[in-house]
């Protein structure tokens, strides 16, 4: 069976932790373990988030000369390229004489008129205070959006349409090499009216560009890999429950966290109905568990609601 496997932002870099590459090789050992299991026993595919680790290079960025800051889509590029090595190495290391590994630096379209060019809601970097966003908004032209008790850059999401090196993914697969591609969404580009590509200062959200990827291989399940342990209703209030097994348009039913668990619900719930496959959400370690329906939120088409006791 074809899995694709995405990698939450955290899978290198936990909440509140320090961006440091020690910090990252740790968890990508930890990320490593989880997901050799599934590189035994079907054909993997991994993707994964950078918004921390692409939010700190722009600062870097930044500090070295505000003048002359990396465009965005090379921001994207290096974060790829630094955390597809990372996870590549330690997978590699627990695969041993098992299927290679193959970070791919992946080039994903995008609409030029889309409508998330004018609302950036892209959460992307280190939490500051409104003192801080402030300073950053003057000096930099950043835009930020409050977030809880504190303040986050946000930039665009626009949606994803085309991914450039599906050709090259596929024999990659097809070879029975593990391809680490589509990592933080990819690297967003636009075709101009010459038909010459170029780099678009976006984001695209991790979770529909790892649907758009799992469709286009056709894989049977998608894995949206994150530190909560499946999806809620009512999360955070003490009537919270954990679907274990769910359908597409039940959830469609409920409301979910824009900069959170929605992006997440909404990718799921579209590769499900368009392809017929299933979708599991939850814990990074729970991989193995949630692909058996042991562990985790199983969407499933028609499925019979069921809730964790």
């Amino acid at each position: 069976m074809r899995v694709i496997a995405a990698l939450g932002g955290n899978a290198l870099l936990k909440r509140d932790e320090a961006p440091t590459i020690d910090n990252q090789r740790r968890n990508a050992l930890v990320a490593a373990q989880a997901l050799a299991p599934v590189a035994r026993s079907h054909t993997l595919v991994v993707t994964h988030g950078s918004g921390p680790q692409v939010g700190q290079l722009a600062l870097q960025s930044a500090a070295a000369d505000p003048a002359e800051t990396v465009p965005f889509d090379v921001l994207d590029a290096e974060a790829e390229g630094q955390i597809g090595y990372l996870i590549e190495l330690e997978l590699r290391n627990a695969l041993r004489d098992q299927p290679s590994c193959i970070t791919v630096l992946t080039q994903i379209a995008v609409d030029p008129d889309d409508p998330a060019f004018d609302n950036p809601t892209k959460p992307i970097g280190p939490f500051c205070d409104a003192e801080e966003a402030e300073r950053l908004e003057r000096s930099n032209g950043w835009r930020f959006a409050r977030i809880g008790e504190s303040w986050r850059r946000v930039v665009a999401s626009p949606r994803p349409l085309q991914i450039l090196q599906i050709g090259g993914i596929e024999t990659l697969v097809a070879a029975g090499i593990v391809p680490i591609c589509a990592g933080g969404g990819g690297i967003p580009v636009m075709a101009g009216e010459d038909g010459a590509w170029s780099g678009v200062e976006a984001v695209i959200d991790k979770d529909l560009a790892s649907a758009l990827l799992a469709r286009d291989l056709g894989a049977r399940a998608l894995l949206l890999l994150t530190d909560v342990d499946g999806v809620y209703v009512d999360w955070d209030t003490p009537a919270a429950r954990r679907f274990r097994r769910v359908s597409p348009e039940t959830l469609a039913g409920f409301p979910f966290a824009a900069g959170s668990m929605g992006p997440k619900v909404a990718a799921a719930c579209d590769f499900v109905s368009e392809t017929g496959g299933i979708a599991g959400i939850g814990l990074l370690g729970d991989t193995q568990t949630i692909l058996d329906g042991t562990a985790g939120t199983l969407i499933e088409p028609a499925a019979q609601t069921e809730y964790w006791d």
